[in-house]
C-alpha cells in the first residue's frame, strides 16, 4: 500500500530552503495513518500464529487502523474471525472516536469499544489473563519490523538527508532511525523524547496534536543516540505550519501531521541547514 512522496517546491521556497522537500502522505495510506503499516503487519503476524483475540489502547490512530484491517481480514476470512477490544482514553478526540464507533457498527460481533480512565492498564489485564494478544506498538518488535515498507518507500527519493517525524512512543521514529537522519517532534504538552534535547518551550496542559500521549515512551533511551534532533513545539506553531501548508500546498492537514513541518520550521530558526533532500511525516488524522 504506497502511499504518495509529494515534492513541495513552493513550501520549500518560503522556508528558505536549497534542496527539495517532501511530504510522505501517510494521512492517505488505506488504514488511516502511519499506524497502518505496523498495527496490520503486527495482527497479520500473529494471526499466522494461530491468534485470534486482539486488544488494544489507542488515542484514536491505532485502533483505527486495527479496526480497518481486521474487518478487511474478516471479510476474506470468514471461517477464521479475528476479534478486537478497543480501550480509549476519556479524552479521546470526538471525530477519532466517532471514526471508531461506525467501524464497530460495520464489524459489530467482532469489535468492541471501552472508554476507560486507564486504557492502557486494561489492555495489560487481558494480556496477562490470556485473554487477548496486546498490540502494543511500544513494546513490541514485531512493530518495528512493520514499518520496513515505508522505509523501502522513503529509500526511493533520491539521496534522502533528514525525516522529520511526529512521535508519541518512539517506534516510528526508531524505525526509520536505522536508516535515515530523524528529528523527532513532540508537543509542549507531551514531549519525554524531545525534552533531552529541545528546552526552549513553555510548558502546556494540552495540545492540538492529540495523537501526542506517551508520557513514558519507553523506547526513548534507545532512541536518544540514533537521533538528528528533537523538537518541542507549541499549538501556535502548529497552527502556523497548517496554513502555510493550506497556502503554499493547497493541502489541508491535521495538527498531529503538522508537527513535522512545524519541528522543521523550528530546527531551520535554530540553524538547521540541511544539504540533502527533507522529507515531512504526514502520519494522519
Amino acid at each position: 500500500m504506497i502511499t504518495p512522496q509529494e515534492e513541495v517546491p513552493k513550501l520549500a521556497k518560503i522556508l528558505g530552503l536549497s534542496v527539495p522537500l517532501y511530504f510522505k502522505r501517510e494521512d492517505l495510506h488505506p488504514y488511516g495513518s502511519h499506524k497502518g503499516r505496523s498495527i496490520p503487519y503486527m495482527i497479520e503476524q500473529y494471526a499466522q500464529g494461530g491468534a485470534n483475540q486482539f486488544a488494544i489502547s489507542s488515542s484514536g490512530n491505532a485502533a483505527i487502523a486495527a479496526a480497518l484491517y481486521i474487518t478487511d481480514y474478516n471479510l476474506k476470512f470468514v471461517e477464521s474471525l479475528l476479534s478486537l477490544q478497543i480501550f480509549v482514553g476519556e479524552n479521546i478526540s470526538d471525530g477519532k472516536y466517532q471514526t471508531i464507533k461506525q467501524l464497530k457498527r460495520s464489524n459489530n460481533s467482532q469489535i468492541t469499544i471501552t472508554q476507560t480512565e486507564k486504557p492502557r492498564q486494561a489492555v495489560h489485564i487481558l494480556s496477562k489473563k490470556g485473554e487477548a494478544k496486546s498490540l502494543r506498538q511500544s513494546t513490541d518488535p514485531l512493530a518495528l519490523a512493520g514499518y520496513q515498507s515505508l522505509i523501502g518507500e522513503l529509500e526511493q527519493i533520491q539521496d534522502l538527508g533528514t525525516i522529520f517525524v511526529p512521535t508519541s512512543s518512539g517506534t516510528t521514529a526508531q524505525a526509520l532511525a536505522s536508516k535515515f537522519a530523524v528529528h523527532v517532534v513532540q508537543t509542549s504538552a507531551c514531549h519525554p523524547i524531545a525534552e533531552e534535547f529541545d528546552h526552549d518551550f513553555t510548558e502546556t496542559e494540552s495540545s492540538l496534536a492529540d495523537a501526542i500521549v506517551d508520557r513514558v515512551a519507553i523506547r526513548k533511551e534507545k532512541l536518544k543516540n540514533s537521533l538528528m534532533g528533537a523538537w518541542i513545539v507549541s499549538d501556535k506553531e502548529i497552527g502556523q505550519a497548517i496554513g502555510l501548508t493550506r497556502e503554499m500546498c493547497g493541502i489541508e492537514i491535521s495538527p498531529n501531521s503538522a508537527l513535522s513541518l512545524a519541528g522543521l520550521q523550528r530546527a531551520l530558526g535554530r540553524g538547521f541547514k540541511p544539504d540533502k533532500p527533507v522529507v515531512c511525516l504526514i502520519t494522519g488524522k
